[in-house]
């Protein structure tokens, strides 16, 4: 309940800031606003403020602002002297195209504000992102496996790119989704040269190819009344034996718990300088077919912390970071090369939403910053009934001097609320089996 509370608090943001610009710059034109809603639907709350009425309505996937004059019919009743200079319809064709653009302008420009103060309350990153990209571990079944990496090893050039980290390589992958990837890697001091075929998920870096970072068997939570807490094992203990087996990393400690069967090991660990040992028998999760002792590991972490001038610096930097990936990700999704799994809907928004709100500050600011980028640029598309669909007939309206017949419009915004139709469905659909199956399909 908290998730979606939090979730429907964070979209409502997004949504307040986007039909705040449409508000704010039809009012700084001389257009009268007749309702603010925020969500649609029956009206839960409604006060008439001034010439306006600001609601919240039951369905809190988005919000309107109707201004009189807006989507005029010819049998509607002519508008006075007076009301004709309030018209949204009145208006310069320059001035209703700042109106309509306001909207995801409004959430394009948030993220230049949210960002910089996120980095200047301090951002908790993983150390692994700083590090080189050395491979921990390999997941089974792959890309990465089944193009012959092995843990160990360093990758030093993507497709003739110079890489130094983790977090270098994830950027040289995003642009080259869709295309072969040719790896150039350091085995035992010897460098070698590993191919992957364009088909792959390189969109979500290095771990989406089953490549994993170093993870050390250190437990970072336990889990009620699972055999890990009953034992006494505690956060902060290093499992170093399983058994006769020595533990190098997580990964390693995973695999050895799946082949358990159940049966009772003795793990050794390391606390506080001493050597211990604990008799644990793994309990089967049913739903997911594995064998747990009810650990997670723990994710070491760095705060960075920075002054006015750098956050600012930085975030305008990763703001635009962030609208070229969203920006590459439509024109490879377009093109084929992303899978249409990949999109998520509203449900899948008030989820990362919900999850932000239970970590810290930044990371709200931070993933607000995200879905508004997400929202500016979906609304600018040139599709009818949404922003840039209007901005799109207003465009032919710029060229060819007079608006599209109201045929035309109305033929082509009932296409708009197909596709757009169509694209709801899809990511509610993803979203569904993203919650009951755990996958992308």
């Amino acid at each position: 309940m908290l998730t979606v509370l939090s979730g429907i608090l964070m979209l409502g943001i997004l949504v307040f800031i986007h039909e705040f610009g449409h508000f704010f710059v039809a009012k700084l034109t001389g257009v009268k606003v007749l309702k603010f809603s925020l969500g649609f639907g029956p009206r839960l709350i409604g006060k008439q403020w001034g010439e306006t009425e600001y609601l919240i309505c039951l369905i809190p996937l988005g919000g309107y602002v109707q201004m009189l004059g807006e989507g005029v019919d010819q049998d509607d009743a002519p508008l006075s002297a007076e009301d004709k200079q309030h018209s949204f319809a009145e208006k310069s064709l320059p001035r209703r195209m700042a109106i309509v653009a306001a909207g995801p302008i409004m959430n394009l420009i948030l993220p230049f504000v949210l960002l910089p103060l996120a980095y200047m309350v301090g951002v908790n990153v993983p150390t692994f992102l700083d590090d080189p990209p050395c491979i921990g571990y390999v997941l089974p079944d792959s890309e990465a496996e089944k193009a012959g990496f092995l843990s160990g090893d360093c990758i030093v050039q993507l497709n003739g790119a110079g890489v130094e980290s983790w977090t270098t390589t994830d950027k040289t992958l995003i642009p080259l989704v869709g295309n072969d990837l040719q790896f150039q890697i350091v085995r035992n001091g010897e460098a070698l040269n590993l191919d992957l075929p364009a088909d792959n998920g390189s969109l979500q870096g290095l771990q989406s190819l089953g490549m994993m970072p170093r993870q050390a068997a250190i437990v970072g939570s336990l889990s009620d009344g699972m055999p890990a807490e009953s034992s006494g094992l505690q956060i902060g203990d290093r499992i170093t034996k399983i058994g006769d087996i020595s533990i190098g990393s997580w990964y390693e400690l995973h695999a050895v718990i799946q082949q358990s069967s159940g049966e009772t090991m003795m793990f050794t660990v390391e606390r506080a300088g001493r050597s211990l040992n604990f008799d644990i028998a793994p309990k089967r999760n049913e739903e997911n077919d594995l064998w747990l002792i009810g650990i997670t590991p723990k994710q070491i972490l760095e705060q960075k912390k920075y002054g006015f001038s750098e956050a600012v610096q930085i975030g305008k930097q990763r703001t635009i970071e962030l609208v070229e990936l969203t920006l590459m990700f439509l024109r490879k999704m377009v093109a084929g090369h992303v899978p249409a799994n990949n999109i998520g809907g509203p449900i899948m928004v008030m989820q990362i939403a919900g999850q932000a709100v239970q970590t810290d500050f930044s990371t709200i600011l931070t993933v607000l910053s995200f879905l508004s980028i997400q929202l500016g640029i979906l609304n600018l598309l040139p599709i009818p009934v949404l922003d840039g669909g209007h901005l799109f007939f207003n465009f032919i309206e710029l060229i060819w001097r007079r608006p599209l017949s109201l045929r035309a419009r109305e033929m082509m915004q009932q296409l708009g609320l197909t596709l757009l139709l169509m694209l709801m469905g899809l990511a509610f659909y993803n979203d569904i089996v993203r919650i009951f199956f755990g996958g992308n399909g």
